[in-house]
């Protein structure tokens, strides 16, 4: 029991001196009199003047500023391009298409009695194309014309006897009275008869006769489609980029499929865009008096706006600027780089026409994809092999 007792005080002594240690905070005498050290040598520096870094490892002292060599600038050659006035194209896919179009329809049912037409043929506005049997109703335009006649005679005879006052005037009344009448009788029976016939509503070319002479036919049928194919129009459909520079009575000229080319004139330009495709429908009206276009071809259709001053470069010139967009490179008065967005005028077997480019602009030719914006460079003038063929370009592509 006394050794029980002794191991418990001994645990409590042991615990009572490590909780005073504790409470001294003295964990490292190492530590502390490193620190002390190094304050007793701040100490004994501070009336002192030593030189940098003294006293500390290899590693902490500052390693001496070096100039870097700096890059050499980059050689690139420039040309400054001639200026001319360009009159910007607009190309647009389409096709042909008549200037008017009818199908012709039976206003009634019948049998085709006549059928004065075929497929090719011109006819003038109001030529009889189709006429259906009818007998009854011709013999009731004749009756009625027969009665117009009697009933005019009649009143000539009732004012004649009025005049002498030999017929009263009730009478006179009467015989006015009957001649209207025969008059609305003979335009009710002739338009009865005219609902048998169909006639040419405008000067043009019959492209369709899908009946025969002697066939029946319903009311509402298909007989016959008109075209007016002069003017032939060349429809296509235009972006609202490029709307701005189109406007109505534009001269336009037109390749055919078959490398026909001819001119026309913008008639109309729609101001609703397509929900679709955003662009919107124009029409250039070409003069086809002898109907050589067809309708239905397909057409390359170039817009000429208004002339604009630009410059003609070699596509290779065109490049991407930091945020995407098309641009080329030039070097300004301080042998920097500098971007220009480019606004592409027409496209041309001899290079591109490009506006937006301030003029004495001297454009980057070769190594115009090695540099940036910013980027200061050596311009060295292109030899005058590269001068001369951007002139001959600017030159041919103007004739």
């Amino acid at each position: 029991m006394p050794k029980f007792r002794f191991h418990k005080l001994a645990a409590i002594a042991v615990l009572i001196g490590f909780a005073a240690w504790m409470g001294t905070g003295e964990f490292s005498s190492v530590g502390s009199a490193a620190d002390k050290s190094v304050t007793t040598d701040k100490h004994a520096g501070a009336g002192k003047s030593a030189e940098p870094g003294a006293g500390q490892p290899e590693a902490a002292k500052p390693k001496t500023a070096q100039a870097e060599p700096k890059a050499a600038p980059r050689t690139v050659a420039v040309v400054t391009p001639p200026r001319k006035t360009y009159a910007r194209a607009i190309r647009i896919s389409g096709l042909t298409e008549a200037d008017k179009r009818a199908v012709l329809a039976a206003r009634v049912a019948g049998v085709i009695d006549k059928l004065p037409v075929k497929q090719g043929d011109h006819v003038k506005t109001g030529d009889l194309v189709l006429m259906l049997a009818a007998e009854e109703k011709i013999s009731n335009v004749d009756n009625a014309k027969q009665l117009l006649v009697q009933r005019k005679a009649e009143l000539d005879a009732a004012e004649r006897l009025a005049k002498t006052g030999n017929l009263p005037k009730l009478q006179l009344d009467t015989a006015r009275s009957n001649l209207t009448l025969a008059q609305s009788q003979l335009d009710t029976a002739q338009a009865e008869l005219d609902r048998n016939e169909v006639k040419a509503p405008f000067d043009g070319v019959i492209d369709r006769i899908p009946v025969e002479l002697g066939s029946s036919v319903m009311q509402g049928g298909e007989v016959a489609t008109v075209l007016k194919l002069d003017p032939v129009i060349a429809r296509g459909e235009i972006s609202e980029r490029d709307l701005r520079y189109v406007k109505i009575g534009d001269e336009a000229d037109v390749r055919l499929v078959n490398d026909q080319k001819v001119t026309g004139t913008v008639r109309y330009i729609s101001r609703d865009a397509s929900s679709q495709t955003r662009t919107f429908r124009v029409e250039v009206a070409i003069p086809n008096a002898d109907g050589s276009i067809p309708a239905g071809m397909t057409a390359e259709i170039t817009l000429s706006a208004e002339p604009t001053n630009a410059v003609m470069l070699p596509r290779s010139v065109v490049t991407l600027g930091d945020k995407g967009d098309l641009g080329i490179r030039a070097v300004g008065n301080d042998d920097k780089v500098a971007f220009f967005p480019i606004d592409l005028v027409d496209d041309t077997p001899h290079g591109l026409v490009l506006g937006g480019i301030p003029d004495e602009a001297r454009i980057i030719v070769a190594g115009q994809e090695l540099v940036k914006e910013g980027d200061l460079v050596k311009p060295v003038e292109a030899d005058q092999a590269t001068i001369n063929k951007l002139i001959g370009e600017a030159t041919a592509g103007t004739q």
